[in-house]
Parts: C-alpha cells; structure tokens; sequence
C-alpha cells in the first residue's frame, strides 16, 4: 500500500510552447506514467493561433483558429491522462519576445505551486523552434531558482538522442522511455489535433500502419551534468 501511495504521489510538470508539442514530441511517455498514477500538469505558453495548418481542406482562419486549438488540445490531454492545463496566454510566435524576468517569476510560481518530481521543457538552443527556445530558458531559470535544476529534462525529438555525442551529451546524460505499450494512446493524442494532423496522410492510414510510424522509445536530456554511472536505469524519475 505504501508503494502504491508513493506512485500516486509522483508529479511531473510540462511546460511546452504550442498545442499538439505534448502529443506529438513525447505524448508516449506522458501515456505511460499517466498509466502509472503521476499527476501530470501542462503548461501551454501559446493557443497556437499563429500555426500554418487550417485544417485539410482549411476549415479555421486567424479568427477561429485559437479557440480550435484549445479544443483539441483539451481532448489531446483526456487521452494522454494529462489532469491539469494551463496557459500563459502569450501570443503565438511571440515567446522569444517576452520580458523574461515577470515570466520566470510566474513560472516559479507554478513550480511552487505544483511541487513536481519532474519538469519538462524544450532546450534552449535544440528546441528548433524560437517560441520552444524561449520557454525552455526561461523554465531552466525558474527551476535554477526554485531548486529544481536536478528535477528537469529537456525534450527531444524523434530519435536525435541516440546519439548524444553529436549534441555534446554523453549517453549517461539521456533517459530512454520505452513507450511501445503507450502508442495507441499516442496516436490518439495526434489525432484529436485535427487541425494540425489532417495534412498528414499516415497519421490517418488504419492504426496498424500509423503506429509502425512511431519509435518504440522517447529520449529526454538531464539538465544537470551527470556522472558516467549517474543514470543505472531507464526511468525519468530518480
């Protein structure tokens, strides 16, 4: 029963840039401890109402697009497991020109507030998007002050960190999740981002065909440098 307690007990807090980065950069493994009883919080910087795709055909305009994507992004999380969402309510496109510090502050904050095992963000520099950079600074800086430096990973995509040499890691700095009992639940979280996943032909090919496109694992960076023998596991909590 103690055990059972201390799983329940287990938090993680994702704070991401857009809809649809839970889902489609690690939604298997928010499935996966979701499955397991971990309070789970996403933090949204954006509604997303800059995004390129309208729907296919386009069916949203600049208009409507925010509150489409918001939609989506709550059924997204029902499927993942996701219990809590909240958004900063920044504007799409526009992270990178935040005043950083009240952002950091309000970070902080949620921090205090969720008192999480486990915070996910974007890298500052591999985040390939500027709005991802943006909020994965300004996170890293909230968790600095806040004593979560040793709690937080970085996401990263697809299978990039199999090879963490080429990004100036060392493979004791990356946690490997196995996913692969998590990916219909995945598949789902990409589908209910209509909007932005209609344009991708395999995402809509019987389940069979789209869950072969899925890596059977998810890769996440420690942002605390490690020592060779630090990670003995495969598990994103200590």
């Amino acid at each position: 029963m103690n055990n059972l307690n201390e799983e329940i007990s287990r938090k993680l807090l994702l704070v991401l840039a857009h809809p649809d980065d839970e889902s489609f950069i690690c939604g298997g493994t928010l499935a996966k401890y979701a499955s397991e009883g971990v309070q789970i919080t996403l933090v949204s910087a954006t509604r997303g109402e800059m995004g390129r795709r309208m729907g296919n055909p386009p069916y949203l305009n600049r208009e409507t697009i925010a509150a489409a994507r918001e939609r989506e992004l709550r059924h997204a999380c029902d499927c993942l497991g996701i219990q809590q969402l909240q958004f900063l309510d920044i504007r799409d496109k526009t992270v990178e020109f935040m005043d950083e510090e009240p952002l950091i502050t309000r970070i902080e904050g949620i921090i205090h507030e969720t008192a999480p095992d486990v915070v996910l963000t974007f890298h500052e520099t591999l985040g390939g998007h500027p709005d991802h950079c943006a909020i994965g600074k300004v996170t890293t800086a909230a968790c600095r002050r806040s004593g979560k430096q040793d709690s937080l990973y970085y996401i990263s995509f697809g299978n990039m960190m199999e090879q963490p040499e080429r990004y100036g890691y060392t493979r004791g700095d990356i946690v490997k999740i196995d996913v692969s009992a998590h990916l219909e639940a995945k598949l789902t979280a990409f589908r209910a981002h209509r909007c932005q996943s209609e344009i991708d032909e395999w995402v809509w090919r019987p389940d069979h065909e789209a869950l072969a496109r899925f890596g059977a694992y998810e890769y996440f960076i420690h942002a605390e440098p490690t020592s060779p023998d630090r990670h003995n596991h495969y598990d994103l909590f200590h």
